[in-house]
């Protein structure tokens, strides 16, 4: 009975450890904002931040690295070396520094907020470059294209309609925590957490979720850093809710959902054509491979 309990246990946590690890990451990177804007407001530069946090993910990483992958890793070539460097450089160098630039000069609920666009601006441009295929005729092609406007609409709210102060989320006089959460995180601990956390950890996790539950699976929960950024911002650093802001908010996690709706249903077709397309292919290779053994058998007995 208690082997059957442990077995039942470890079924549902097997097949729930995805969206847990993309929970904890979440957490992750909502801790990340408060963390960092608090060591942009103790003076540390943004390009400088970014940078010891990328050399302390790559020094504990390295280890790991070196001895658990070091018969998967294949040759650097020079081709492949160019194409780190360009990844490197649009994935860390110009991205995360401009990404960090603008929480100096904005605050965690709206950088947050703005993460969850990513996926209506990268249907954009795959439309531009004719990598994407829309089809307006169908529904889920439809949810994609409202996605990226509802999208796009709830940023514009947030970044050009402030409204009155939520009536029930008035300013919370948090001085005193304010003043003890800031002191107790500094500079150094930034760099570390952000580090192997964030650069080092969280990395990691998203890419072995992208890899078993693909892409969308991890997009979907952008908006849980959202959400936690938005609460804490209130509660923690006193920061002002305007139903702007909300509004703006919402808008856009409803338009990241209609559009990841839609890809969703894109990924599917794709794979039932490949999986018809394997069958299809496998049949034609077995009734070829019929017919020669047939035409032996008839050469070996004299049939003409």
């Amino acid at each position: 009975m208690a082997q059957e309990a442990c077995n039942d246990l470890g079924g549902i946590y097997k097949k729930f450890k995805p969206h847990l690890l993309m929970l904890l990451t979440q957490m992750g990177y909502t801790f990340l904002y408060f963390i960092t804007e608090a060591s942009f407001n103790h003076g540390m530069n943004p390009h400088v931040y970014i940078t010891y946090r990328h050399i302390v993910a790559g020094v504990v990483m390295f280890p790991f690295a070196y001895v658990l992958e070091r018969k998967d890793r294949p040759k650097l070539t020079l081709a492949l070396f160019l194409e780190l460097f360009v990844l490197s450089l649009l994935g860390v160098g110009l991205t995360l520094n401009m990404y960090f630039a603008s929480l100096r000069y904005t605050s965690p609920t709206f950088l947050a907020s703005m993460v969850n666009t990513i996926a209506s601006v990268t249907f954009v441009i795959a439309i531009v470059l004719r990598l994407e295929v829309l089809n307006l005729r169908n529904p889920r092609g439809l949810a994609k294209v409202l996605g990226t406007l509802i999208s796009l609409a709830g940023v514009m709210t947030m970044t050009l309609y402030k409204g009155p102060i939520a009536i029930t989320l008035k300013r919370y006089p948090a001085q005193l925590s304010l003043t003890t959460w800031m002191s107790f995180i500094g500079a150094a601990q930034s760099a570390v957490f952000t580090g192997v956390v964030c650069s080092g950890l969280i990395i990691f996790i998203q890419l072995w979720c992208t890899e078993e539950k693909g892409p969308v699976f991890v997009t979907m929960f952008n908006p849980v850093s959202t959400i936690l950024v938005a609460v804490l911002a209130y509660f923690v650093l006193g920061e002002r809710l305007y139903t702007g802001s909300i509004l703006g908010a919402f808008i856009v996690i409803l338009g990241l959902y209609l559009l990841l709706w839609g890809k969703e249903g894109d990924e599917v077709y794709i794979k039932s054509e490949e999986s018809s397309y394997q069958t299809t292919y496998e049949e034609h290779k077995d009734n070829n491979i019929q017919k020669i053994t047939s035409a032996k058998k008839d050469v070996l007995h004299g049939e003409p």
